[in-house]
């Protein structure tokens, strides 16, 4: 797999990403109760927590596509949701967001021409993602693992200064999951600032930071190591079971 370019020119002052009591009902219920986050940039965060604990939400309210009832949230200096954030955001859902009746390097070029980026740029992401040799290949003939990365190749070819990753790896194999932990790394090293989230508590390792969520509250935020000697556990999952039960230290 080739290297990943991520974005140039980081802010290492800012935090990518910038959430001050934040708040989301859906009907009845709480769906983010308060909550506080600081992204640091060119870094992988990981957003973890069981089904239902709100990393959805969260990830929506910073994409600026979920009504937000009380508290700000700020990306690359600006509100989310702003047009200026178009091009410098990427986002990944967790379902395929490309078209499985076009090939591998029809759906790039079509995202291409709506980014306004140059043939040039697809042949170096169709690198990046490992999938010039399927560029001819319709996408519903390919692997779960191969229709992530070409959901990934899609938002990749604007350069995003922020990727936000909505669980990638569920159900995919080790092997996988493992090729794409080396290219999420490989783009933090480029500049790129990721948030990524799963419920898969062993890829908190991978990680540069952990932001631990609970029934739309924040747990913990800190390196899997801080975190680690703050709970005297030994893995993640210990952790944060450690903190649910109230076993953790202060």
């Amino acid at each position: 797999m080739a290297s990943v370019a991520g974005a140039g020119g980081v802010d290492r002052a800012r935090p990518a990403v910038l959430t001050d009591g934040l708040h989301v009902r859906r009907g009845s219920t709480t769906a983010l109760d308060g909550v506080d986050l600081r992204v640091a940039p060119g870094r992988v965060t990981g957003l973890l927590g069981p089904s239902g604990s709100g990393k959805t939400t969260l990830l929506r309210a910073i994409l600026g596509v979920q009504l937000v009832h009380r508290g700000t949230v700020e990306v690359l200096g600006e509100a989310a949701g702003s047009r200026g954030l178009r091009r410098r955001v990427g986002y990944v859902s967790q379902s395929p967001s490309v078209y499985e009746d076009l090939t591998v390097g029809e759906n790039l070029r079509y995202f291409a021409r709506v980014l306004g980026v140059g043939r040039d740029r697809v042949e170096e992401v169709l690198d990046d993602v490992d999938l010039a040799r399927r560029r001819d290949q319709l996408v519903h003939t390919l692997s779960g693992g191969e229709t992530s990365r070409v959901s990934l190749g899609a938002a990749l070819l604007g350069r995003p200064e922020l990727l936000v990753l909505d669980e990638p790896t569920v159900g995919l194999d080790p092997v996988l999951r493992e090729s794409l932990w080396t290219m999420f790394r490989g783009l933090a090293a480029g500049g790129t600032t990721l948030l990524v989230s799963s419920h898969v508590m062993d890829e908190a390792t991978r990680c540069d930071e952990l932001v631990l969520l609970r029934s739309g509250r924040v747990l913990a935020q800190a390196t899997p190591e801080a975190l680690l000697e703050r709970t005297g556990r030994t893995t993640a999952e210990g952790a944060f079971l450690a903190l649910v039960t109230g076993e953790a230290g202060p």
